[in-house]
């Protein structure tokens, strides 16, 4: 079951961006799920899912985005051993 939701965004949005609308949604929802993503609030797979992508393409994102695709904590990483 799918849920609409209705945002209303000012103009300047689209043009800020250079995007349509129709091009603007499926952006703001990768955005959306990539900091969900890199604060650890969901997981590679859900985000990907939210966002209507492959998991491949929400790889791609967070490149995109510059968002690490590794989810450490800094206690998981001095656990760990590392620097």
């Amino acid at each position: 079951m799918a849920v609409r939701v209705s945002v209303d965004l000012p103009d300047g949005a689209f043009s800020t961006l250079r995007l349509s609308p129709d091009e603007f949604v499926p952006k703001l929802l990768l955005a959306a799920t990539a900091k969900w993503y890199e604060l650890g609030r969901i997981s590679q797979a859900k985000a990907a899912e939210i966002a209507g992508v492959s998991r491949e393409e929400f790889l791609a994102a967070l490149h995109e985005f510059g968002v690490s695709p590794f989810q450490v904590t800094p206690g998981e990483a001095a656990a760990e051993g590392a620097p």
